[in-house]
């Protein structure tokens, strides 16, 4: 309702009949075609495969391998040949070679497979609310830049007409100096307003240009037509109280940093498995050929169960564990820093919005004040009770409430998002956008327990 008070102006010039781009419509397109986004994604696919890694320390290490050489010996002995033999040279050729398959199989390595597996999902979990928070930062820099795009045609609209105004302005009050009505001063001051509305058009021209360059970047599209902005209340609650208590529970940079705690738990309970016994059992069968002498074969099969026990290490074991144990601090340390930026962002968006709305407010009654100021001064003017810089200053006075008015509606629309990104809940399925929603846990189902092939599931 509030932005249509400036609609006509909030329209970017396209070709005939091209039905206007709604922000939620641009949105979809930023969700499903922004690279950053899609590479964060790609990133979590690459996450899930490490779930994978980690349950193979549960699987046999299998290898087979096979051999071949050639042999040659010469024995000369210097002892007489006798009746019972002896003496003389003998030589011999074989080709030695043989193949063999061996498993290794771990059944206790001090619970770091299962630590390891537990790692992984944990970091799985956390890419995925990285993602969830780079889809909101995404969705609100699209948001941002739809409504710029709007604001800067808006006033780029003013500044033209502002100029069109004062072009007038300089040639009335140009006529009435050629009879005498107003002194060269009187010119001269419309002159000079005029060079600086032109100015103020040039530089809101180059905002426009800079803003399209950003809606590019984030949408994937060159504007054409846009339709007025809405904000997003049907999101924001009644308070700023609701507003954090819902972050502290949703917001996805808090949930990451909740999973980067539990990952480097399970870290130092990995590094002291190194300190426990381990069991496997290791299997091996070989064929071999010419081992003695040429012709023969032996065929070899052993199943071996090995206990090792680590005594000392040298200490690295248990500096590693120690290390891991700082790590732990730490991330706790990044959980409550991530909290207070997160109340941050909440209180901040929340007071940004309220100010947004009490500026609608003043702009609105600015306008008002200012339309009327304006046609007095004008009247006056015509009987000589004001100057012409009376008249452009009431003009610039008008023009200056337009344009605060116009960026007060783009102010509350962004700071309705702001709000709602900083509540964590600024995503596809909560903005109800018309797009194929992305699960990642589609692709962690379809990897987590392959045991063999190098395809990716999207045949890669």
């Amino acid at each position: 309702m509030l932005l249509g008070v400036m609609a006509s102006a909030f329209m970017v010039a396209g070709p005939g009949g091209v039905s206007a781009e709604t922000l939620e419509s641009a949105l979809a397109k930023a969700y499903g075609n922004n690279p950053n986004l899609n590479a964060q994604r790609a990133g979590v696919r690459a996450v899930d495969e490490t779930v994978a890694q980690a349950k193979s320390g549960y699987r046999p290490q299998v290898n087979a391998s096979a051999d071949i050489g050639r042999e040659f010996s010469q024995f000369d002995s210097r002892q007489p040949p006798s009746i019972f033999g002896g003496g003389g040279e003998t030589i011999s050729r074989s080709t030695p070679r043989g193949y063999g398959i061996q498993l290794d199989q771990s059944i206790f390595n001090g619970f770091r497979t299962d630590n390891a597996v537990r790692q992984a999902e944990s970091n799985v979990l956390g890419s995925r609310e990285s993602l969830n928070n780079n889809e909101q930062d995404t969705l609100f820099n699209a948001a941002s830049s739809y409504m710029n795009v709007l604001r800067d045609t808006a006033i780029l609209d003013l500044q033209r007409n502002n100029v069109e105004v004062i072009d007038e302005q300089l040639r009335q009050t140009q006529d009435r100096f050629n009879v005498g009505e107003v002194t060269r001063t009187d010119v001269a001051q419309a002159e000079s307003r005029l060079a600086a509305s032109r100015s103020q058009a040039s530089l809101a021209e180059a905002n426009l240009r800079s803003s399209i360059a950003q809606y590019r970047q984030f949408i994937g599209v060159e504007p054409q037509q846009l339709a007025p902005g809405r904000p997003l209340d049907k999101l924001v609650p009644r308070n700023v109280d609701a507003a954090l208590k819902t972050a502290f529970g949703e917001h996805p940079a808090i949930k990451s940093a909740q999973h980067a705690v539990d990952v480097a738990e399970l870290q130092v309970k990995i590094e002291q498995g190194a300190l426990a016994p381990s069991l496997g059992v290791r299997a091996t069968v070989a064929q071999r050929y010419d081992v003695r002498e040429t012709g023969d074969e032996s065929l070899n099969a052993s199943a071996i169960a090995t206990l090792s026990v680590p005594i000392y290490e040298g200490g690295q074991a248990y500096s590693a564990t120690r290390q891991a144990k700082e790590q732990v601090g730490q991330r706790r340390l990044d959980a409550d820093w991530v909290r207070d930026q997160v109340r941050a962002a909440v209180v901040s968006s929340w007071g940004q919005l309220e100010a947004a709305r009490a500026q609608i407010q003043a702009a609105q009654a600015q306008i008002d004040a200012a339309e009327t100021a304006l046609n007095g001064v004008r009247e006056e003017a015509r009987v000589g009770q004001r100057t012409t810089l009376d008249v452009l200053n009431a003009q610039q006075e008008l023009l200056n409430a337009r344009v605060n008015l116009i960026t007060a509606q783009r102010d509350r629309v962004v700071a309705s998002y702001a709000v709602v990104q900083a509540m964590g809940r600024l995503h596809s399925r909560n903005l109800g956008l018309a797009v194929n929603h992305y699960s990642p846990k589609v692709h962690y189902d379809q990897v987590k327990d392959l045991w063999i092939g190098t395809s990716t599931p999207d045949g890669r």
